[in-house]
């Protein structure tokens, strides 16, 4: 393992992954041109503008956050700048996670696991670019019939279609959690605890402090891991 993220971690893919983040600095950049462009188009008074600027980058912390320690997680399976990179662009923890996760069991190993070689690393990595390209081309060419599609699929429902999105998204991590909860009682703990954590975050802390929202996956994450050490302490 130590060879494979020696590799991951080369300066090479430092540089190739640089350059994917720099476009996403570069795109930053230019949608806050053309804000301000347009706010000076429209009157909007600067002082409002940089209200809004403001608020929306100390918003902007917590969900970085989130991200920051999923990326953390990354880092020992698939390298730092690929975690990096990834969660640079697309931002969506979970789905980054789960992408590495379906890489790895596609290849018929554990995600930092044993077996887990230097093709099994390059197989995930494919996995989570394969999914960020399968966001940019169905948003980009399907995005205008989209909304029929959804009328149609839910029959004009929109209640039905949450629940439909809702079931698919358990179906897929309930799928990942049983694989890794078969694999003994530590790992059980871990995800037994991570998903009551969850539960209690979004249902008793949430509400009180809704900012805590974009924190709640990396902090349900940190419960379960520790829970699990915990059980690895005082009972192994």
């Amino acid at each position: 393992m130590e060879k494979i993220l020696k590799i991951a971690n080369s300066p090479t893919v430092w540089v190739l992954c640089s350059i994917v983040v720099s476009i996403s600095l570069i795109q930053a950049a230019l949608f806050m041109r053309m804000a301000k462009k347009t706010a000076k188009e429209i009157e909007l008074p600067s002082e409002v503008t940089s209200k809004a600027f403001r608020i929306g980058l100390i918003s902007a912390i917590g969900p970085a956050m989130g991200v920051f320690i999923v990326m953390v997680g990354l880092m020992p399976s698939i390298g730092g700048p690929m975690a990096w990179s990834r969660l640079s662009i697309i931002g969506a923890a979970a789905t980054e996670l789960t992408a590495a996760n379906l890489g790895a069991q596609a290849a018929g190993v554990e995600l930092g696991g044993e077996g887990f070689t230097l093709t099994v690393m390059a197989v995930c990595w494919f996995v989570m670019a394969l999914n960020g390209c399968g966001w940019l081309v169905v948003s980009g060419v399907f995005t205008p019939g989209l909304e029929k599609l959804r009328d149609k699929m839910s029959g004009g429902d929109a209640a039905w279609l949450a629940v439909l999105s809702g079931a698919c998204s358990l179906g897929v991590f309930a799928y990942l959690n049983v694989n890794e909860i078969v694999k003994g009682v530590g790992n059980a703990i871990a995800s037994v605890a991570g998903a009551i954590s969850m539960v209690l975050l979004i249902k008793f802390v949430v509400p009180k402090f809704p900012k805590l929202m974009e924190y709640s996956l990396g902090i349900a994450m940190v419960i379960g891991i520790c829970c699990s050490l915990l059980y690895d302490v005082f009972f192994i």
